[in-house]
This record gives structure tokens, sequence and C-alpha cells, in this order.
């Protein structure tokens, strides 16, 4: 089993001779990057891609989407994604990394946006006939700006990245019920419950120990959590436990056993029922699925 490869910023074409903006046709990425973007794979950078035509499905860390014009990506660095592609397939892809946005903005974060915010939101939008039309203009104006570098090519660039950002955002909350935060208080706590689990969910499972991290009841954490994105904190302990659960199966060679330990189970037969209930498989049954040849 070979191990997911992570792909840095600096493996691809660079802007005005730095690493850390690339911009492209898909077409283009896909004939340069073939091998490397068709299995599955990570990033160290943001990415977005806009499709104009052609279908297919695209799977981030284990969940499939359908690819058609209108559909729009959004991905964080660190998730685990391929694409299975039409041969009609077009569009504009960019990608950045976190300080490339956030030295541009004295009062702007890439973690303002509400696809980047929180891995617990959605990777993708579907855009209508017009939304696409309208902001496919951007994306070709980022493209050309990336292809033919200008004086002042950056700020535009960051410019063009903002706009981008802030168009599909308005989307986002237009059409998101859950998964989204509902006020500056709750989105204040819900990201520090998930840079708290991100840090601690090998060793602690607990809602308790996180509520009381936070400084506040259990109760309360478990409302905020409900009110916003639907779901408990025990919820949101056992997802990413069992994300990191499936990148291990299909990306390490250790056994069921060492999978189970590192991510905090000492009994494997109870982590084994536990990975069950949540994806209806089993360990054993979910890594032949998705093994890297």
């Amino acid at each position: 089993m070979k191990k997911i490869s992570i792909l840095n910023i600096s493996e691809f074409e660079s802007m005005e001779g730095s690493v850390d903006f690339y911009c492209n046709t898909f077409s283009n990425h896909l004939e340069t990057h073939h091998k490397s973007i068709l299995i599955p794979h990570k990033h160290d950078f943001f990415l977005t891609v806009l499709f104009t035509q052609g279908t297919g499905i695209h799977e981030i860390d284990f969940e499939r989407y359908p690819i058609e014009a209108g559909s729009v990506f959004m991905m964080n660095p660190g998730q685990t994604h391929y694409w299975e592609l039409s041969d009609d397939v077009e569009g504009i892809i960019f990608f950045h990394t976190q300080e490339f946005f956030d030295i541009s903005f004295t009062n702007q974060s890439i973690f303002d946006f509400p696809f980047f915010y929180s891995l617990l939101n959605p990777s993708v939008l579907f855009l209508s006939g017009t939304e696409c039309g309208k902001l496919s203009h951007f994306f070709e104006e980022l493209l050309s700006e990336y292809t033919s570098p200008q004086l002042f090519t950056r700020q535009k660039v960051s410019s063009l990245l903002s706009y981008i950002y802030i168009e599909l955002s308005r989307k986002f909350f237009s059409v998101q019920e859950n998964g989204i935060q509902k006020s500056s208080t709750y989105s204040r706590h819900l990201r520090n419950l998930e840079i708290l689990i991100e840090q601690n969910y090998k060793e602690e499972k607990s809602p308790a120990a996180y509520a009381e991290m936070l400084n506040i009841t259990k109760r309360h954490l478990n409302r905020l959590a409900q009110e916003s994105l639907g779901k408990t904190v025990t919820e949101l302990i056992t997802e990413r436990v069992l994300l990191e659960a499936k990148r291990m199966l299909v990306s390490t060679s250790s056994s069921f056993s060492e999978i189970s330990y590192d991510l905090g189970y000492g009994d494997y037969a109870y982590f084994s029922r536990v990975f069950k209930k949540w994806t209806g498989v089993t360990p054993s049954e979910f890594s032949k699925q998705y093994r890297v040849q």
C-alpha cells in the first residue's frame, strides 16, 4: 500500500518567481500534472476550482460529489481527494498559501470565509448558469493576470481572490441551512472547539473535557453545536476520529490494531464496532474499498 502523497505548491509553476500562487485552465492542469492528481492525494495549500463543462466525480475526504458545469470546490490544506473526470472537462483552478492571502489584508483572513473556516462545512457549491457566467469572468481575469503579469499583479490577484471568495461566501450562506455559524459568539466558540478537537481527539473524546477547556458548560456547548451544525459534540469528536482512521487505513501500512491504538482505542474490537456503527462497514472492508494499489 502506497502512502498518500502531499503535494507542495512549489511543485507547480509559479507567478513572478514566487511559490505561493498558481492558476491554470483545468485541462492544462490535468495534462501537466495528470499522474499526481488522478490518484488520492493531499495538498499543503488552499485550492479552488470552477468547472465550466464536463462531468465526473470529486471525492473529498471519502465523500463523493458530482462534477458538472457550475460546480465549485474549495479545499483546505490536508484534505484527501481525487477526481474521476470526463474527457471534455474544463474550468479554471487556482491555489495559494495562507500567507499569500493573509499578508495582503490587515483586517481579513482566509479563515473568514465559511468554506475554509471549518472542515465541517461543505467544500462544494453548485452555481446556476447566470451565477457561473458572472463568476467565471473573474476566474478568467485571475488567470490572465497569472499568465501575463504586469505592474501590481500580486495586488490585483489578491483583490480578485477576495472578490471571488466574497461571492462564493454569499452563495454559501444563501443555500446552507446547517453547517454555518449564527453569530460571532457561536462562531468563536465553535472555531475554538474545532481547534481543540484537532489537537486532542486522539487522547480526549469526552464532550465534558472540551467544555471545560472552553470554560463553558457541557450543556451550553452541545446547544451551540446542535443549533449551528445540527450535531452533538460527541458526533463532532467521533467524526474527526473516523476521518483520521479512514486516512490511516488507506495511506499507511499500520495494522488495524496499531491504527486503533494510535487513535486512542486500546481495544480493537471496540474500535471496529464504533467504526462500523458510524460508517456501515468494518475497517477491513473500508480498507479494501479504498486501498491505493
